[in-house]
């Protein structure tokens, strides 16, 4: 049964039954929603597969860049990731305070720092490696491997909207 419920001066139809499935086609067919709806799901697997290791996904993603990139610059891996000074700042005071990563004084440079792993951090981040390696695998699982290599592809594509 449908009864008239006024808003914003106009009559609206609405249905008395509310336990009928929502109609979520309004957001659906907007790439936004269904990407951050996928983004919640795999952080929120992340979070769990990696609370024994206590790392955030930005943690992680700053030591793995930092692994594969020793020496560089704090300004060049917290650009790479897209993270403001000041958090990036707070977030390598706590990969420090961790015994984790260390900044170390550059020579040609006195004022920047070059960010570089201790060998408890490569442990780590050797141990996140293979945990972040069985959650690839079940995305893969779940979506098959040419469609996580298109998503792959499309989400990097969709980067470019921010330049």
């Amino acid at each position: 049964m449908a009864g008239r419920n006024a808003g914003a001066g106009a009559e609206v139809e609405t249905r008395r039954d509310p336990a009928g499935p929502l109609d979520m086609s309004a957001l659906t067919t907007i790439v936004g929603y269904p990407l951050r709806r996928a983004q919640l799901a795999v952080f929120d697997d992340f979070n769990r597969r990696f609370a024994a290791l206590a790392l955030s996904p930005a943690q992680f993603s700053t030591l793995a860049l930092i692994g594969a990139n020793p020496g560089r610059k704090q300004s060049e891996i917290a650009g790479a990731l897209g993270i403001q000074r000041p958090n990036f700042v707070a977030m390598m005071d706590e990969l420090e305070r961790r015994g984790l990563a260390e900044r170390l004084r550059t020579p040609a440079d006195r004022r920047s720092r070059a960010l570089a792993l201790t060998p408890t951090g490569e442990a780590l981040v050797a141990r996140a490696r293979r945990v972040q390696a069985e959650q690839e695998t079940e995305i893969e699982r779940l979506i098959g491997g040419t469609s996580r290599e298109l998503l792959i592809a499309a989400l990097t594509q969709l980067t470019r909207l921010a330049s």
